[in-house]
């Protein structure tokens, strides 16, 4: 591609756009055509298990099988995933013949649209195009992004050449969650590592070279095992790397962080731990939902409802939980949710309690399902996860103030 680029933003909202490949660069770049309300309609005989995730919650059209150039048809933008230069070329001779733009990953100068480098700042979106520079165009947005976050903390505390390991928690959604220092270390990052649950559109702003391992693990589905993850962080940060190992949520509260600040202790690789903003907290406070409150609730359990009430590998005492009169947080407890309920109401808490289930909490989807303890499962039998459940009558407590 040569000349002279033509900026222009465009609305995908309700809109048809193709993507082509099911890896890392489609991991990558979905989150944003999402949040741009894009209809996602993706082709590729696999996927990673973060877009399986977002083909699991309805979110994404997947075509099980190779491109076809009738795929084309309807589609508004093409994006081409894939490293085959063949294949790619391929689906943008399809895109051309049809006049559709056509964005390639494997070559930007055979393509008819460049993704720019991008940085969000409230309803501030700025895009910075190379124009066959890539690096200089992501360090032009790096600096604006620092200037509109007004930026201040060191450069990082790892140096080129100096391996180190960043555990962030990127918080419960929405990207803006995401601390300033987590932040600041994902754009410094050679490596990052990320969870299915972390904010998707943050790896959207990426540079070009940074690689990104998916370490999601889908509820009752595929996943990498704890030890592959550890080695990988391990293994990248030995090598010289800066890696981020992106979590949603807060690394320590059900994230394992724990053991893979051990693992990398124990392999003498230094280890930096960013907090995050926890869907424990987080859920409840975006469905208007305080989970203290003076006078109704002096007390907050945070607990998992991952394993089921009687599992011999539980620890939780459901019974002494029951017993609370406060607020009970669980998280990935879905699958779980009737037993738990009922193993509440036998420990004594009241079928009447006040129950919601936060699902996508902070984001453009975020969903809300008010009930009651003896209610709740079955009136949240269709949501799917992540979802946090919020038993306690501070449930009720701002309901007059929700528009």
């Amino acid at each position: 591609m040569s000349g002279v680029l033509y900026p222009l933003g465009l609305k995908l909202e309700g809109l048809r756009v193709l993507v082509v490949g099911g890896g890392s660069v489609a991991t990558r770049r979905v989150p944003a055509l999402l949040d741009a309300g894009a209809r996602v309609v993706l082709v590729s005989p696999a996927l990673t298990p973060a877009l399986q995730g977002f083909v699991d919650a309805g979110r994404i059209t997947w075509i099980d099988r190779r491109f076809e150039a009738s795929d084309v048809d309807g589609a508004w933008l093409v994006h081409v995933a894939v490293d085959d230069r063949l294949a790619a070329a391929a689906v943008s001779a399809a895109a051309r013949e049809r006049r559709v733009f056509c964005v390639r990953a494997d070559d930007r100068h055979a393509a008819t649209a460049w993704t720019p480098a991008v940085t969000r700042h409230g309803p501030v979106t700025v895009a910075v195009l190379g124009g066959g520079a890539p690096k200089r165009a992501v360090a032009v947005r790096d600096a604006i992004r620092e200037y509109l976050a007004t930026a201040d903390e060191p450069a990082g505390e790892a140096e080129r050449g100096k391996g180190a390991v960043a555990l962030v928690g990127g918080g419960p959604g929405d990207p803006e969650l995401i601390t300033v220092k987590g932040r600041r270390l994902l754009a410094a990052a050679d490596v990052v590592v990320v969870d299915r649950l972390a904010p998707g559109l943050l790896l959207d702003e990426l540079r070009p070279d940074v690689e990104v391992v998916d370490a999601s693990k889908i509820p009752y589905g595929p996943a990498r095992t704890q030890e592959e993850i550890n080695a990988v962080l391990v293994e990248r940060a030995l090598a010289g790397h800066r890696v981020v190992r992106l979590k949603g949520g807060d690394p320590y509260l059900f994230g394992r962080g724990g053991e893979e600040l051990l693992a990398c202790a124990e392999a003498g690789v230094p280890v930096t731990v960013v907090p995050g903003v926890t869907s424990a907290l987080a859920a409840p406070a975006a469905a208007g939902i305080p989970v203290t409150h003076r006078g109704v609730a002096h007390e907050l359990v945070v607990v998992s409802g991952h394993l089921r009430p009687g599992h011999p590998e539980s620890k939780v005492d459901w019974s002494a939980l029951g017993r609370l009169k406060g607020t009970i947080c669980v998280l990935m407890g879905l699958k779980n949710l009737p037993l738990i309920a009922e193993a509440l109401m036998a420990g004594g808490r009241s079928g009447d309690t006040p129950a919601a289930v936060v699902a996508d909490a902070t984001t453009s989807v975020q969903h809300v399902t008010h009930a009651t303890l003896a209610t709740v499962a079955e009136a949240a039998a269709q949501v799917k996860p992540p979802a946090v459940v919020v038993i306690g009558d501070v449930v009720g407590v701002l309901a007059a103030t929700r528009v």
